[in-house]
């Protein structure tokens, strides 16, 4: 099978979990850059790489790169690239996004034009057609100018991944799905340990941890605008991956996962979003305010989005419900604890520094990652191994 580059764009800070991520499904990574992974597979990975990456934000079959400083020299070599390959004479293809940093050519609306343009030019020659109906599958086109290069991809995913379909309500400062998980895949959490998050709001950290310990996948129950692509993904391939995603789901296991909120209304949410999700059995959530936050088994993990204070009504209140986290935190013996705000003076309240403070975009809303680390539980006794 014909071997091709993917592309997994993700959230600043949280590459070396995605590329985790790819090796663990078995490819290679060519490229690690800022916000996002490159990798090598077959037409296949397009499918698995859909349904089972938890921290990529959508996948794009890479069609080239090209260096490009003027329009011109955008149309030639946009034109020189074989989209045939890709696209089907019946193919609705447009430039869905352009963007551009440190570049001669910046303006999004042009470089979308001036690319479809050569785009019709070079299939006009190789379906011998003067007119492109567009009445089949979908084939959106994605650039991203870097310093007058440009990496130009087909999209595969349609909406972003961070899409599951489980979400219908949501708080007010929701964290992403893709982000959720990447913040836990970055802990030692496993589903022998226990999991609280006291700010959990619409239930993502909680019902994504749920998932991660089931083992489902989070792409199984959604659809991907390359499904319709006959011409290069034969349909046995996608069902391959879906029966394996499906075959691999164990929900009847037992964890300890705990999502808390001081808002009731928002609780019943996360436990509706839980359900769509298929692990409402595996999380307790309950109304209950971070001044509560307390658990009597030791070595737990609290993994928490709280408010950051966006507005400033808010504001005011962040001092003292920072003060009441540190509490609970004091409150919790030997646990680890992560948390992510754009609040800067979370450690000043919480009262404590942190082990470790990495930077991590929330979309354009840059926040830190405070991890308070405790220690790691003693190893389990073998049985048998105590000599009398």
């Amino acid at each position: 099978m014909k071997t091709v580059e993917l592309i997994a764009p993700c959230h600043f800070g949280m590459e070396a979990v995605l590329k985790r991520e790819i090796q663990e499904l078995g490819y290679e990574i060519s490229q690690v850059e800022d916000g996002k992974v490159t990798f090598v597979g077959d037409m296949e990975a397009i499918c698995y790489a859909n349904i089972f990456l938890r921290t990529a934000e959508r996948i794009l079959l890479k069609v080239g790169r090209v260096h490009a400083e003027t329009f011109d020299e955008l149309f030639e070599k946009t034109k020189a690239l074989p989209w045939e390959d890709y696209i089907p004479g019946n193919g609705k293809f447009w430039v869905a996004k352009a963007t551009s940093i440190k570049s001669r050519l910046f303006s999004p609306s042009d470089i979308q034009s001036i690319m479809k343009k050569a785009i019709v030019e070079r299939l006009k020659t190789v379906y011998h057609k003067e007119w492109f109906e567009e009445s089949g599958a979908s084939y959106p086109i994605r650039v991203s100018f870097m310093k007058d290069e440009a990496v130009i991809g087909l999209d595969t995913s349609g909406d972003s991944l961070h899409k599951r379909g489980y979400r219908l309500l949501t708080s007010k400062a929701p964290i992403t799905e893709t982000l959720a998980s990447a913040l836990i895949l970055m802990t030692p959490w496993n589903r022998e340990r226990i999991l609280v998050d006291p700010f959990c709001g619409s239930g993502t950290i909680p019902i994504e941890a749920a998932m991660i310990a089931a083992n489902i996948a989070p792409g199984m129950n959604r659809s991907f605008l390359a499904n319709d692509w006959d011409n290069l993904i034969p349909k046995k391939l996608w069902y391959g991956a879906a029966d394996e995603a499906a075959e691999l789901v164990d929900t009847g296991i037992s964890v300890d996962i705990q999502g808390y909120d001081a808002d009731g209304s928002i609780v019943k949410a996360a436990r509706e979003n839980a359900r769509r999700a298929g692990v409402e059995h595996l999380i307790h959530f309950q109304q209950r305010p971070v001044s509560e936050l307390s658990h009597p088994k030791k070595y737990g993990f609290v993994i928490t989005n709280p408010p950051y204070g966006e507005r400033l009504s808010e504001k005011e209140q962040l001092p003292q419900l920072y003060r009441e986290i540190g509490k609970g935190f004091a409150r919790l013996d030997c646990w680890s604890e992560y948390v992510i705000t754009a609040y800067e003076d979370a450690e000043k309240y919480i009262g404590r520094k942190a082990d470790k403070n990495r930077k991590i975009y929330n979309g354009m809303m840059k926040t830190y990652l405070y991890q308070f680390l405790g220690p790691k539980p003693p190893r389990a006794k073998k049985q048998g191994s105590q000599i009398d």
